[in-house]
């Protein structure tokens, strides 16, 4: 009997020394809920990133203004932080306004925008318009009304700049050699088809193109810059190839203006007509030299418990320039850092070490992340799970789990359903084989965890209230401003996302990794 007794005691011992931990769990989940149900400050956070600091291309003073912006946040928060240095760029590049217009009968504003670290204007410059050569000897026929001249050149803009390095030059000098051996081989077809009415006649060999063949030509000329046609919203990116081989005396010297395609062709079809107008431009992109640091920003909550292993969640950082990067990636890093304040609002003390990561160069090639993963290699089994948020402002409203996760996501995510009626949540379970480890890169942060073996489940989104996002309509252009989030989804994840990566750092044991992806043999 006095064994029984004194079993039943040490049960009962158990049971209250455990309690205390699962009330706290619980009470945290509360006030983290209750705590964004009357402050919320998700729209805040974006607001200072979009409009107070604005577009944040690597190298560019906006990036490093919002590097230490978010960390002072965190800092103010209670968290841990640590700004880390990823790498350096050769030159760092500053966009300011820009304008054109048309000066004509017919005169219009200009609707354009520039290719990130390209040249600007030399303060106002305006000059008449032709269309770019194709061959030698439409050069040199032409090369004198090329000084001074805006050039119009062929194709369709997809966001990047005209390739101005030597691979570039050499790519288009092998087009023209091309191109020049089929037309004398024409020459000859045609002769022979003249010769043979009567016979089915020989095709002739299609030409190649490529925008601004004679781009080093034309520069060498005194050309004002060149001008593309380009559908809207405009897309604007850069080209790394051209960023690394520059230093302050071998800065760009053309603009390379993308142009409404609407207006291209009224100004095509003044050009051909050999009508005399001009056009106007003012822009203002800048350079700084280099070496040009550029730094993740990781806010930490140090686990009670369990120091060394974690629970992640992230966004990137940096953003195209064209516009201020509200949606990529505004609305990966405004929600993280709304969880974050949220959990040290409710006086969380996760068991299991919090990362909130803010990751530099994602647009430059996921740099900042590869970095991280690369120099954390002792981290790699013991991380839960990293959640990267990269899609657009929908709101985070299910997750697909492993089996083997299924219980640990069902204890994170009980409470999601009592925040918001308008957003339930669902928790789904991966069926059939699981797939192969991923080899190469993705499209976004987690691409360098998941490819070596650690667990990225992330937030599947939605958007239930039907206000017709479309991501592919924001992506890297013009309209990735503040006005095209959506508010509520946005302020909701970060709800989610604070609640589930607490909780997961509550619980007992990391995340399984059975079934999360084939055996390796």
């Amino acid at each position: 009997m006095k064994r029984v007794i004194t079993l039943s005691v040490t049960l009962f011992l158990l049971s209250v020394a455990a309690m205390p931990t699962v009330a706290q769990d619980t009470k945290i989940t509360e006030k983290i809920i209750g705590i964004a149900a009357t402050d919320n400050r998700t729209m805040h956070h974006l607001d200072v990133l979009t409009n107070r600091i604005g577009g944040r291309i690597t190298g560019s003073d906006a990036y490093t203004n919002a590097t230490y912006w978010a960390a002072s946040q965190f800092k103010k928060w209670g968290l841990e932080v640590e700004i880390q240095e990823v790498g350096e760029l050769p030159v760092g590049f500053n966009r300011g306004p820009w304008f054109g217009k048309m000066l004509d009968d017919d005169g219009m504003t200009l609707h354009f925008a520039t290719p990130s670290y390209t040249a600007g204007t030399k303060g106002v410059q305006r000059g008449h318009v032709v269309m770019e050569p194709k061959t030698r000897s439409q050069f040199e026929q032409m090369k004198g009304k090329l000084k001074g001249a805006w050039v119009l050149v062929t194709g369709l803009n997809d966001g990047w700049p005209i390739d101005f390095s030597m691979k570039g030059d050499s790519a288009r000098t092998a087009i023209m050699e091309n191109n020049i051996t089929k037309r004398r081989y024409n020459d000859s077809i045609q002769a022979i088809n003249r010769r043979n009415p009567e016979a089915s006649p020989i095709p002739l060999k299609k030409l190649e193109d490529a925008p601004a063949l004679f781009y080093r030509e034309m520069r060498e000329a005194g050309i004002l810059g060149i001008i593309q046609a380009s559908s809207t919203p405009i897309r604007a990116l850069y080209d790394r190839k051209n960023l690394m081989q520059m230093d302050f005396d071998n800065l760009p010297t053309c603009p390379d203006i993308k142009l409404d395609e609407h207006q291209y062709a009224i100004i095509e079809r003044k050009v051909k007509e050999r009508r005399y107008f001009q056009l106007e431009f003012d822009i203002r992109n800048h350079f700084k030299p280099g070496p040009v640091k550029y730094h993740n920003v990781l806010g930490i909550i140090r686990g009670s418990k369990y120091p060394d292993e974690y629970v992640m969640s992230g966004g990137h950082l940096d953003a195209f320039d064209v516009a201020s990067g509200a949606v990529d990636c505004g609305t990966g890093a405004a929600p993280n850092l709304e969880a974050a304040r949220l959990i040290m609002a409710a006086g969380g003390k996760p068991q299991r070490t919090i990362i909130f990561c803010l990751w530099a160069a994602e647009e430059f090639g996921l740099w900042g992340s590869k970095y991280w993963v690369e120099h954390n290699k002792d981290k790699w089994p013991k991380i839960s799970n990293y959640f990267n948020r990269d899609g657009g402002p929908t709101v985070a409203n299910s997750l697909t789990v492993t089996p083997a996760m299924h219980d640990a996501f069902k204890e994170a995510t009980a409470k999601l359903n009592d925040i918001n009626p308008d957003f339930p949540f669902t928790l789904n379970v991966r069926n059939g084989e699981p797939p192969a480890r991923p080899t190469t890169a993705g499209g976004s942060d987690h691409a360098y965890f998941a490819m070596n073996g650690v667990p990225t489940v992330s937030f599947g989104t939605g958007d239930p209230k039907g206000y017709d996002f479309n991501y592919q309509e924001i992506w890297h252009t013009e309209r990735d401003s503040y006005n095209m989030s959506i508010p509520e989804y946005m302020e909701h994840s970060a709800v989610v996302t604070a609640v589930v990566v607490y909780n997961l750092a509550m619980q007992k044991k990391i995340l399984s990794r059975e079934g999360l992806y084939k055996e390796e043999r």
